[in-house]
């Protein structure tokens, strides 16, 4: 399909229809059909404008999912499972709760994209450029950027334990490249590892405190120090004034159900808008969109709620529009409108369902009290939340895929850039915002501890949905020296933190940051002249 810009500008619809390789698999819109087709060449700038600005909107809506709705459903999951995240208790399955639940809902929008890319070869590039790309700029601009806003000591242990199983992985990925393929046997290796790794926090952490006796006690060298909980809600960004709550009464009064469905489906709180300044304005108004379709479509249950966020009658409809959200974005709406016998299609049964389900609960419950079932809604809205990230992620593969066939880009530069830049963004925000507030120990040691999660999983689970009986195995063939590049620049980035934070005795300062950070500049400019031919092999 790169050969399209080859032909005449009369010939590009033609050739996309025609071409095999050109067909979008997965998605809802055809983009390469759009630009090639829908808009006439002369108007081709107008319309890579758009699909960028799209992009941008597609970035936002896999994070306003994670955010809102994907992780706290998943914390609402762990507090029923009865896995403790209340890290302040040092009770033994907090560590656990930070690298399974905690890393698979801040690394969500990482994973899907993984899966998404690896699930068709042409776009395979697109992951590894991500996977690898991330880890470059997480474990320079963001740990740089931390300790140029706050210097600080490192926590010494889980540092050394976080980078050699991250070099663990990046090596494990190498020797996968250089093999051109992974099999069965290596996918489940990759997830293996990571749960070997949960298995070595848990057990460093369970000798840590039998050390340090059973007691609380304040944060040593192993661990990060964590912030109290009122300082936590505060610096998660995610304070309950989101939707209004900051201003309930201080009596409760009976609310009609039509008044307590207008007020949950309200994305906006106008007191705080009020006093918020533009900037802060111009974003929530792109977000609104997204927070109110997410609000019809996907229920939230938070456990630090008198009421466990029930709201009965928006949950009541949940009922009905979750279940036929998850059908409808199924391998883009191919199993919702397959027609049972041909005649009465799925979405329909799902609808009628749904609907009965939604009239028994109404009948059942009443708007003060959350029935003892309420922890469903918590399972039902994570796969909501779910299918929504796999939804926005697919779309975003596909948007990346159109633009480097429109540029002549590498997937693996589109990868190690937009990509990468903007599922990282979230993160990059959250812990500088960390760092500043006074916990940089913490935001430093999430640098690491999260990418573990993305690459381990992102590659394990991406190739391992993708093998099959038939052919149990994936290609994975480096379509350029790029793709070596990146590997080496990420493994020298991770040797220099393991080299020079220990000979610094885990003082990190301005210099450690400034380092990092003239490292990722100068590998980008290394990677963008070996894509564009500057550097090239003989």
């Amino acid at each position: 399909c790169w050969e399209v810009r080859k032909h005449n500008s009369s010939e590009w619809c033609s050739f996309v229809r025609s071409t095999p390789d050109c067909r979008m698999d997965g998605g809802f819109l055809d983009y390469l059909s759009g630009v090639f087709c829908v808009f006439p060449p002369r108007l081709l700038p107008l319309a890579i404008t758009l699909y960028a600005l799209w992009l941008l909107y597609l970035f936002i809506i896999l994070g306003v999912t994670a955010e809102k709705f994907f992780c706290p459903n998943l914390s609402a999951i762990s507090t029923n499972l009865k896995l403790s995240h209340n890290v302040a208790a040092f009770s033994l399955t907090s560590p656990l709760h930070g690298v399974t639940f905690l890393a698979f809902g801040n690394g969500a929008p990482d994973v899907f994209s993984a899966v998404v890319a690896f699930s068709d070869p042409r776009t395979a590039g697109l992951a590894i450029g991500a996977v690898f790309g991330a880890g470059v700029f997480v474990t320079t601009v963001v740990a740089g950027g931390i300790a140029l806003v706050k210097p600080f000591t490192a926590a010494s242990r889980p540092f050394l334990r976080d980078v050699i199983f991250y070099m663990l992985a990046v090596f494990l990925t190498f020797m996968v490249l250089y093999f051109g393929r992974i099999r069965l046997g290596e996918a489940l290796g990759y997830l293996g590892l990571y749960v070997f790794y949960v298995f070595t926090v848990v057990l460093c952490t369970w000798i840590h405190r039998r050390q340090q006796g059973d007691g609380p006690a304040p944060p040593g060298a192993w661990e990060p120090e964590m912030p109290t909980d009122a300082e936590e809600q505060e610096s998660s960004g995610m304070n309950s004034s989101d939707y209004g709550e900051e201003y309930r009464p201080l009596l409760p009064s009976q609310e009609t159900s039509l008044r307590i469905l207008t007020t949950a489906l309200s994305p906006l709180d106008y007191r705080k808008w009020r006093r918020k300044p533009w900037y802060w304005r111009l974003f929530k108004a792109l977000r609104v969109p997204v927070e109110l379709v997410l609000l019809l479509t996907v229920p939230v249950v938070d456990p630090d709620k008198d009421d466990l966020n029930w709201k009965r009658p928006l949950n009541c409809l949940h009922v009905l529009t979750s279940p036929l959200l998850c059908v409808l974005t199924l391998k883009s709406g191919a199993y919702g409108l397959y027609q049972i016998q041909g005649v009465f299609p799925v979405w329909g049964l799902v609808t009628l369902v749904g609907s009965v389900l939604a009239i028994i609960i109404f009948t059942t419950t009443s708007n003060e009290e959350p029935p003892k079932y309420h922890c469903v809604f918590a399972f039902l809205g994570f796969l909501a939340s779910a299918m929504w990230i796999n939804a926005a992620a697919t779309e975003l593969v596909n948007i990346l895929r159109t633009l480097g066939i429109i540029f002549q880009l590498s997937n693996t530069v589109l990868g190690l850039t937009l990509l990468a830049w903007g599922n990282s963004i979230g993160d990059t925000f959250s812990d500088l915002t960390m760092a500043r507030q006074g916990y940089p120990r913490m935001a430093f040691s999430a640098c690491f501890g999260g990418i573990i999660f993305n690459i381990l999983v992102g590659v394990g689970l991406g190739c391992l949905l993708q093998m099959s009986s038939s052919q149990p195995l994936v290609k994975l063939e480096p379509d350029s020296l790029l793709v070596w590049v990146l590997a080496g620049a990420l493994g020298l980035s991770l040797v220099f933190s393991f080299v020079s934070v220990p000979a610094q005795c885990f003082q990190l300062g301005k210099a450690y940051g400034i380092c990092l950070i003239a490292y990722y500049l100068v590998f980008l400019c290394v990677a963008l002249l070996t894509e564009f031919r500057v550097i090239h092999l003989s």
